[in-house]
This record gives structure tokens, C-alpha cells and sequence, in this order.
């Protein structure tokens, strides 16, 4: 390290620390863009998010894009669901060795729990893609992959999940993205065993073994070929070892299987050779991941660290570990070049440099490879010696030599007559390296590009120097005009000629943007050139949605919408802003992707990418409940969302069941200007109700279109918002289900869920609960409490004044608690109970349920329930059971899965003094709202308890409490 370069450190990296702690950004381009079979590399990359986070950016960039062009090491990490990543091995390869690390995630976890909002299903899935791409910002890794697979609860065991993903598939999807990426290394964080505990984990584990085998055999998914992809063999296969494997901490028990609650014996399946390895598993390498990194003013682990933080729906947030040695332990299951028992890295073996490339294309035809690859390399080392943090561009000139020097490599080996495998492989690389000498470059010499939504007049004085870009719209309409304002500036020494701006809709679609202002001319001297474009939206452009759907969450896997963006994490941005400069003889790329600006109180000035959407939006909320037998008619709510710049006027209309008709026949909406919402309120009377399903559609009139496709932005303050889309479909039943007249029900929110809107299919309207109100508001005048999903896990006030609950139930209330995690496990109920650390869940929706007490009144009335009230249920059974209680408490239910004891401990019924304190385990919050017709008759025989004759007589006598 230069003494220039250790002044540098000294002088940043304390302050970078602070600044990584406060502020998120974007990964700079340092690998290249992904795109469909076979993948394609683009010299310039357009920046998702308008701000770098302060470790990609300025010097400390540049320094790791040089560290990035003088390897050819790469790798891919695979595991099951976003935030299971080992995120320090991936930035110690990236940030440390420069490595090119691609991250797999098999599913988007939409099955799993959200404490940060009310998105579940495939909407928590879009949530939790947008929480892991901020995380790989730090993680310093790209691209990122999918698979189609989706989260569909907790899995106990790899055989369920691949049950219902299919084997195949799942393997397709994998192999697919290795011959795309073409790593060097595979890992994994699981092994494919026991040990990984969630089925979904150990299918990560097996399917990155099986792909090792299977990626570089071209009669495997030939299909794959015939799309134009080419087989490829990775090197090594490493997966991590699992926590008490390693020697010396092995059980005598064996090892624990927290999913299915079982020992098992100790070791781990290779799925390679085909034969359990029992015992101990081997350390191949330790990677130090606690290494210090003085540049980057914290340790790796503490970086990734940051990443992880972003992910929140899952826990609610982690904080920053402390400084000090760690390491990521790793398990070499195969390698295809020898290696030592121990190795000193994963890449041990491999020739990683980049004249390494050559290795790629034996024989005569590419001689010339390793000696041009040499010369390169030298411009690389040269850069890397007289690299000065202070005046970054001072090495722009050799940088340029290199990439000219790459430039007519490409061409060459073009030209030659290497074999046509050969060739492919090693373009691949060399146009990595063109993308990475092409971000070098941007970084030397300081280049910088932001591309904004703008109002038709240029901001100008005070408010201009002090505000900034004013408030934009932030969603586009076809056929809408807008203005564009490209921000450029060279903020260093060197001057660089300006040899074109665009503006670009995706593939190439024409957005008819025109510049108003001269397109060319010199950057120099930090000196800003803001260049005007007038844009209008393509009548047919594409909404911005993603890819990919399902039409029922019964499905375990994903259609796909548009094959050109499988395996993305989501669709690309409608439009981008492309900036193109000349210097030293060699072309040069950076982009953006055009943001909307907006202005939030607290976080400020936000950007976010422009999206195309609908002009006008129209959804029904639940999407989905039930209509007793005896109910004449019942409301429907739609809400239609108008995109129109500008007022808007049309109409809603219902296509409702055959004689079934709404009040009014045609309800109409006006929207005083872009962004607002107007909800819409039929009545419907359905005629010939049955028990059997029925479908409503609203659809909305407005300009001679029909609109009957509808969004909801989903995410939470802080993360980047997307758009999950559906049809404006309402899916009811017929069923016969009464509930006790004139219920106050008064509700709880815990982390977010649907059930008081699907009470109102009941006719109770719930009146929601806060602090004030728990301690010291009136709690008698209701006649039941329900706590919402996950409420003891983010309500502190309840914690603090869980006593005024049970005092409650003692003078003659009734309290339902649904699903709780372990926080609950604090003998918050009426009488002693245990859930332990690790509770016991029933994934199998259709389990085989006993009723223990059928004589109990939730049983009984209003609603005699029966064991065909359990069919047709979703996703799980129940989550969290207790595994002991007092005697006081009664188990009402029991159900187990397959393999797993009976579980009473899901639905617990107590008399407490004068009243009923219950927890229930099981997922209504789930059925609900998907409108489960017998989760509903046993949820209102529970709401009823108060008023329920056999419990409460003198209160249902007198039609009271």
C-alpha cells in the first residue's frame, strides 16, 4: 500500500464507518448486467437507485473495481429464502478478493412471517426481494437470482418440499442460472441434510451438489441449449459447515432436527458420490471474515452485517455485531483440480488471475491469449501501484490503455479460430472485463449521472439552491408527456468529451424523448451540465409489475409472465437515461434509471425509479371472504386509484353471478388529480345462495377503456416500494355460519394482518386498540378482545399492561389470542404454560384433526362444528403450539403431521374467574382471509362465547355482557 493510500485510510476510515451506519445506496457496476439465455454482457450498467451507499463510491469504488479486474475468481452462493445467505463469506470475496459473487435464493419467502407491514403471500414475496437487494448493496455481489419456485410455509422435510415444487424444476432452475453465471466455485449454506432443519434448506443444499454434476452435461435440459445457453462445469462444490458438525461438538444424541423435532445420526448426504458421511464434518477452509478492512472502516462481518439489517419483515431488524475475529467454516464435497485437506481458500488450486482466462481455451489456435491477457494484466498492476485516493485520476490514462488493449482482444479472439465452446467461455470473461474497465474508468475520472422526473419549467432561484428537485409524479401513464432533466458533472481534474445522452424504454422502445439543448461537448472543472429531454410514454409500454404469477397461493411455483426475465429478481424499470463519453481512444457507458422525486416528511428527499402503471387502478380488499345463507345482501368495497394527471371521471360496475344484482347498478368515482383514491360501496343482493363458491368482478370505465386490473404498493418507510398486481376479483362462498347479535369486538394489531376486515363478513366491525387504551381506557364495554398475529412480539405496551387484559377476562370478558412467536412464552395467560424456544408447528394443511372436548361451547353455538369444518384449509394448519400448560387450561383440538406426536397444544380454552381466556395457534389469520368457509363458522363461535348461553347465562338472558 502506497503512503499516499495509508494517509487515505487514516483520514476516511473512522468517518465511513458513521457513514455506512446512516446512509443505504447502490451496488456500482462492477460485474456485468444479467439478462435471458444466453446471458449477455453490457459495458454500462443503469444504476436502479439513485445514490451509491458510501462504500461504493469515490476511491473506495475504484479500489475494489481494480481489485475486481486483476481476478477471474467467481462464485455463486445458493440457498433457500432471502436473509439465509452467509453474507460475510460473500463479502469477503467480494469487497476482500475481489471475486465476482452471484447470489441464488430459490424462493422469496412469501410463506414466511411480517412484522414491519400487513403484505403476505406473494405480495411479502416482493417485500422481501426488495429487502435482499438493498442487503446485496453491501454484500458487494451481483447479480441476484431466483428461482420460480415459491416459499409455501414451513417445510419439515426436503422430500415435502420437493413434493410440491417438483425435482425437476427446481433442478432446471438451478442448473440454468450456473450455465448463465458460470462460476468458478459453487456454495451453499446448507448441506442438504438433516442438519439444515426447513425442507426448503435442505433442497438448497442438495440441487447445488446435483447441479456440479449436472450443469456441464449438455444432455441435461437440452432445452436449455436450444435457447442458446452452453453447458458449463464449475471447479469446486463447497457447502458450510453445519453448527455442532464440526469435531469435538458432535451431540452423543446425534443431530437436532428443529423441523421435525428429531435426532438424527450425525453427519451429512453427498449427493455427488451418492453416500452418507457419517460423523464429524470436515473444516476444508476458514475464511476470516472478521478481517479488519481499513479502507471500509469496519470488518466484513460487520458490512454484511449492515446488509442483513435491511431485512426486516422477519425480525423486525438486527443491529451492527462487535469488531473481532470470526470465521465462516467450509466443507469441500468436490473439486475437479487437487487440493489439500485443508485449504487456504475456495479458490485454492485454480488459477485465478487474469491471464487465468487463457486456461479456458487450450491448444494452438489460442496462443496469443495468455501472452495479450499478461500485457493486460500488467496495465492492471500498474493502475493498482500508482493508484492515489486523492487523484484518482492519475491512473484513467493506464486504465485506458488496458481497455483498449481488452478491446482488440475481443475482437481477435472473435476472429480466431478457437473452438467454438472455448471461444464462448472465454468472451464471456473478457466482456466481464470490458464492463469492469469501463466502470474503472467512470470511477477515475469521477463521472457522475442522475436522471429525474422534472416539471415542464427548470427549477430556479433560492428554492432551486437550497430544496433541490421539486416533487414529480411518481407514477406514468401511456400516452402521458413528461420532461427528463440528465444531471452530468465531471467532478474531477480531467476533463472528458461528452459524446451523447438518451434516453431508452426497455428493449429498445421508443419513448420519443427529444433533447432540448446540445447533446456534446467537454465535462471539465466540476462543472454541471443538466440536458432536457420531452418524453412520452409508449401507448403499449409494459406496466411495471413483475414477471411472474400464480393463480392461487395452492400453487408452489410461479408462472412466468415474460421468459426474457426469469430468474430476475423483478422486470427491469421502464426507462433509462444513458450517458456516452470519449477519452483516450476508448468509448465509455453509464446509466441511470429515471427516478421520481418526492417529498416525505422526516426522510425528505426521496427518490425512487419511475413506474408505468394503469391510469386508473381498481382492487377489491379482502380479496376474498364468505356470505352467510342468511344474509339478503352485503357490502362490497372497491377502490379505484386514479393515475390520471389531472381530474378523472368514470364509473365502477360489479359482473356479478347470474341473478345476483348490486346498489347502484353503476357507481361513479371522481378524481380531483393524480394520486388519489376513492373507495366505492355496492350493496349486493345474491340470489339462490348456496353453499358452493361465487366470483364478483368490478371493473372500472373511465376514457372508452375498461380497467379491471388493479395494485397495491407494498413495503414499509425506507424500503424501495414495488407494485404487486391483480384482477379486481372478489371470491366469496355461500356458507351457513351464524354469529351472536350485537358483538363489540374490540382488536388488537399485532404485525399486521386481515382478519378485522374479513370479520366484516360476519357484520362485526371491530374498534382497533391502542396504548392509551390498554392502560387506561374502558375494556368492560367489550364483549371480546382479540389480540392479532404476533401482537406480544411488537406490542410493548401490552407486555406493560397484560394485566388489565386478564383483569378483564376475571370480571367476565372474553380474550382470544391468535398465533404468537416465543415472546409470548412469558406466562402472559390466566395460568402457567410453556412454549419453548423452538415451538411445534403443523404444516400439513390438511391434517387429520381430532376434537377433544366436542361438548365445549365453541363447538356448539351458534355453529355445530364438525370435523368437515377442517377441510379445505391453506397454506398451514398452525404455528407456535404450546408444549405444556396447567390443568386449568383445556386442549380443545389435536392434529399432528406426518412422523410428529399429537399436538394439543394449539388451541387452549381457560375460565378465568368470570370469564374465557383462549389462545389459538392455528392460522386463521390465513384462512380468513381467503375466505376458509369452516375457519369462519368456528372463528364466530369463538366472538360468540360472550354471549353464549352455556357460558354466560344471566349476559345472553339479558342480551349483554
Amino acid at each position: 500500500m502506497s503512503s499516499r493510500l495509508r494517509g487515505f485510510v487514516s483520514a476516511v476510515g473512522r468517518a465511513l464507518t458513521g457513514a455506512l451506519l446512516a446512509t443505504g445506496g447502490v451496488l456500482l457496476a462492477v460485474t456485468a448486467v444479467q439478462a435471458q439465455a444466453p446471458r449477455t454482457i453490457a459495458l454500462g450498467h443503469a444504476r436502479v437507485s439513485a445514490h451509491a451507499i458510501p462504500v461504493n463510491r469515490g476511491s473506495l469504488a475504484l479500489w475494489q473495481t481494480l481489485k475486481k479486474l486483476h481476478t477471474r475468481a467467481s462464485l455463486i452462493m445458493i440457498d433457500a429464502h432471502p436473509d439465509d445467505e452467509d453474507g460475510p463469506m460473500m463479502t469477503y470475496e467480494s469487497r476482500g478478493k475481489g471475486a465476482r459473487v452471484a447470489l441464488l435464493t430459490l424462493n422469496r419467502g412469501e410463506g414466511g412471517a411480517n412484522v414491519m407491514s400487513s403484505n403476505f403471500w406473494d405480495q411479502l414475496g416482493l417485500v422481501r426481494t426488495e429487502e435482499l437487494l438493498h442487503a446485496d448493496r453491501y454484500y458487494g455481489i451481483a447479480p441476484q437470482y431466483f428461482s420460480r419456485v415459491v416459499d409455501f410455509g414451513f417445510s419439515k422435510s426436503r422430500r415435502g418440499s420437493l413434493e410440491k415444487w417438483g425435482k425437476q424444476r427446481v433442478l432446471a432452475d438451478v442448473v440454468r442460472v450456473i450455465r448463465m453465471d458460470r462460476p468458478l466455485v459453487l456454495t451453499s449454506v446448507f448441506v442438504g441434510w438433516h442438519s439444515d432443519g426447513h425442507g426448503n434448506h435442505q433442497v438448497s443444499g442438495e440441487m447445488t451438489q446435483l447441479a456440479y454434476k449436472d450443469a456441464g452435461n449438455p444432455k441435461m435440459f437440452p432445452r436449455q441449449i436450444a435457447r442458446g445457453l452452453r453447458p458449463w462445469t464449475p471447479l469446486k462444490d463447497f457447502a458450510r459447515v453445519p453448527f455442532g458438525l464440526m469435531a469435538g461438538e458432535l451431540n452423543p444424541k446425534g443431530m437436532w432436527d428443529y423441523a421435525s423435532q428429531r435426532y438424527y445420526p450425525a453427519g451429512v448426504f453427498d449427493y455427488i458420490t451418492g453416500k452418507f458421511q457419517p460423523g464429524a464434518v470436515s473444516v476444508s477452509v476458514r475464511l476470516p471474515v472478521g478481517q479488519f478492512a481499513p479502507l471500509l472502516g469496519l470488518n466484513y462481518s460487520q458490512i454484511s452485517r449492515l446488509g442483513l439489517s435491511f431485512q426486516k419483515s422477519q425480525n423486525g431488524g438486527i443491529g451492527l455485531p462487535e469488531a473481532g475475529r470470526q470465521t465462516s467454516e467450509y466443507h469441500l464435497f468436490a473439486s475437479r483440480v487437487p487440493v489439500p485437506a485443508v485449504e487456504n481458500s475456495l479458490f485454492q488450486g485454480i488459477d485465478t488471475s487474469l491471464p487465468g482466462i487463457a486456461d479456458l481455451a487450450p491448444g494452438p489456435a489460442a496462443a496469443f491469449l495468455r501472452p495479450a491477457l499478461e500485457t493486460i494484466n500488467a496495465d492492471v498492476d500498474t493502475a493498482m501501484r500508482q493508484f492515489d485516493p486523492v487523484h484518482p485520476e492519475r491512473i484513467a490514462p493506464v486504465l485506458a490503455d488496458g481497455y483498449r488493449r481488452m478491446n482488440a482482444l475481443v475482437n481477435r479472439v472473435q476472429a480466431s479460430a478457437i473452438a467454438p465452446l472455448a471461444k464462448y467461455n472465454v468472451l464471456y470473461e473478457l466482456h466481464i472485463k470490458q464492463a469492469q474497465f469501463n466502470t474503472a474508468l467512470v470511477q477515475a475520472l469521477e463521472l457522475n449521472l442522475q436522471a429525474t422526473v422534472t416539471t415542464p419549467k427548470p427549477p430556479s432561484g433560492l428554492f432551486a439552491m437550497f430544496f433541490g428537485t421539486p416533487a414529480t409524479f411518481t407514477t406514468a401513464i401511456r400516452g402521458q408527456h413528461f420532461w427528463v432533466n440528465v444531471h452530468l458533472v465531471a467532478q474531477g481534474r480531467t476533463p472528458v468529451r461528452l459524446t451523447g445522452v438518451d434516453l431508452r424504454g426497455i428493449n429498445g422502445q421508443s419513448w420519443d424523448a427529444m433533447a432540448h439543448g446540445p447533446v456534446a461537448g467537454t465535462l471539465a472543472g466540476n462543472r454541471p451540465d443538466n440536458l432536457r429531454f420531452s418524453a412520452t410514454v409508449p401507448e403499449n409500454a409494459p406496466y411495471t409489475r413483475p414477471y411472474f404469477s400464480r393463480p392461487n397461493i395452492e400453487q408452489a411455483y410461479y408462472n412466468i409472465r415474460n421468459r426474457k426475465y426469469i430468474d430476475r429478481p423483478l422486470a427491469p424499470y421502464p426507462l433509462k437515461a444513458w450517458a456516452h463519453f470519449r477519452y483516450h481512444g476508448v468509448n465509455l457507458t453509464m446509466g441511470e434509471v429515471v427516478q421520481s422525486v418526492s417529498r416525505i416528511t422526516g426522510p425528505g428527499l426521496v427518490l425512487n425509479p419511475l413506474v408505468v402503471a394503469p391510469a386508473i387502478s381498481v382492487t377489491i380488499r379482502p380479496i376474498a371472504g364468505i356470505v352467510p345463507l342468511g344474509a339478503r345482501s352485503f357490502r362490497l368495497t372497491a377502490t379505484v386509484h386514479s393515475n390520471v394527471k389531472g381530474p378523472a371521471r368514470g364509473a365502477v360496475r360489479l359482473e356479478l353471478p347470474a341473478g345476483w344484482r348490486a346498489e347502484p347498478a353503476v357507481a361513479h368515482f371522481a378524481a380531483a388529480h393524480d394520486g388519489q383514491d376513492q373507495s366505492v360501496d355496492f350493496q349486493v343482493f345474491p340470489a339462490n345462495l348456496r353453499v358452493r363458491p361465487y366470483r364478483i368482478q368490478a371493473v372500472a370505465d373511465y376514457d372508452g377503456q375498461h380497467f379491471g386490473l388493479g395494485y397495491v404498493t407494498v413495503g414499509y418507510p425506507g424500503l424501495r416500494p414495488y407494485n404487486y398486481y391483480r384482477q379486481a376479483i372478489y371470491r366469496t362462498s355461500g356458507v351457513n355460519v351464524k354469529v351472536a347479535p350485537g358483538l363489540k369486538v374490540a382488536y388488537l394489531m399485532g404485525s399486521g394482518d386481515e382478519v378485522p376486515q374479513s370479520l366484516v363478513n360476519l357484520g362485526i366491525h371491530v374498534h382497533f386498540l391502542n396504548a392509551q387504551d390498554l392502560a387506561s381506557g374502558n375494556l368492560d364495554k367489550y364483549n371480546v378482545i382479540l389480540l392479532g398475529v404476533r401482537t406480544y412480539a411488537v406490542r410493548t405496551s401490552l407486555r406493560t399492561y397484560n394485566s388489565r387484559l386478564l383483569h378483564y377476562v376475571h370480571q367476565g370478558g372474553v380474550v382470544i389470542v391468535q398465533y404468537n412467536t416465543p415472546e409470548y412464552d412469558h406466562d402472559y395467560g390466566p395460568y402457567p404454560y410453556r412454549m419453548g424456544k423452538d415451538p411445534q408447528e403443523v404444516t400439513h394443511e390438511d391434517s387429520r384433526m381430532v376434537i377433544l372436548h366436542p361438548h365445549n361451547p365453541v363447538f356448539t353455538w351458534p355453529n355445530q362444528i364438525t370435523l368437515k369444518d377442517f377441510q379445505g384449509w391453506i397454506e398451514e394448519r398452525g404455528s407456535k403450539f404450546l408444549r405444556s400448560w396447567s390443568p386449568k387450561y383445556e386442549a380443545l383440538l389435536s392434529t399432528h403431521d406426518p412422523g410428529q406426536p399429537p399436538q394439543r397444544g394449539g388451541f387452549m380454552y381457560a375460565r378465568y374467574g368470570k370469564g374465557v381466556y383462549i389462545y389459538c395457534a392455528y392460522a386463521f389469520y390465513r384462512q380468513l382471509p381467503d375466505g376458509v368457509p369452516g375457519a369462519y363458522r368456528l372463528f364466530a363461535n369463538m366472538l360468540s362465547l360472550a354471549k353464549n348461553p352455556a357460558v354466560f347465562p344471566a349476559a345472553a338472558a339479558s342480551g349483554g355482557k
